[in-house]
């Protein structure tokens, strides 16, 4: 699949698929950039539509000016978890954040994106605009994650596996991060997690304690994005 951008008289086609990728990200840009430079030269005799043109840029950034309220984590914390949920039966694609495919790290990086984004949205809050934007921008794998890069995530302290561990502490949309960093899955609450399991080739919801699935034996430890411990929203 393909996405096609006029600018300038010509054509800049950039290919559309499920790989969350930097070189794509800057295309995507360059192509956003190009379509309306292309345009403001096409328009620039009407003055009318010229003075529309010039001001486009300022309204797509307006929302990240905003004041940034404090973010509050029970009402985002939520609508990520449904968000996740709603990538039940996803296949598993490796490096993808999208509903034609996604990876261990791409459910939750992708789910607590959209989810920033909506509440932005709801409540006009810049912080979240800006955190989204953040998150889109620096990806991040399930290692990274683990490690708490760029201070997305905070440990909570439980470890061991997950069979075994006390998720007494835990609170839906908590991080488990194996050891070895290499896979990643979500608590879902009430003993369930929800994971895009290479091995199964989709995500899945499953009991942490009584479903046969390999990653559940696996030492992990446990983290929490912050912007869901931190009131104030910072990352």
């Amino acid at each position: 699949m393909i996405c096609t951008v006029v600018a300038f008289g010509g054509i800049l086609v950039i290919p559309l698929n499920p790989v969350n990728n930097m070189i794509l990200k800057l295309a995507f840009l360059g192509c956003i950039g190009g379509a309306w430079v292309g345009f403001s030269i096409l328009t620039w005799k009407r003055k009318a539509v010229r003075l529309v043109v010039l001001i486009l840029p300022l309204l797509a950034a307006m929302p990240f000016l905003l004041p940034g309220d404090e973010i509050d984590s029970g009402e985002l914390g939520q609508d990520y978890v449904e968000r996740m949920s709603d990538f039940e039966g996803t296949r598993y694609h490796w490096g993808g954040e999208s509903a034609r495919g996604i990876d261990c790290s791409g459910l939750p990086r992708r789910a607590l994106r959209d989810a920033l984004l909506a509440y932005g949205v709801r409540n006009f809050n810049g912080r979240a605009f800006r955190c989204y934007a953040e998150q889109w921008w620096f990806d991040a794998s399930a290692k990274a994650l683990g490690e708490g890069y760029r201070g997305y995530t905070t440990p909570i302290g439980a470890k061991g596996t997950i069979k075994e561990m006390d998720d007494g502490c835990l609170v839906p949309g908590d991080l488990a991060v194996t050891t070895n960093g290499v896979h990643i899955l979500a608590y879902a609450g009430d003993g369930k997690w929800i994971q895009a399991d290479p091995g199964m080739g989709a995500v899945v919801t499953l009991d942490g304690r009584t479903a046969e699935n390999g990653w559940f034996s696996v030492p992990v430890t446990t983290h929490r994005w912050r912007v869901l411990s931190d009131p104030s929203g910072e990352e």
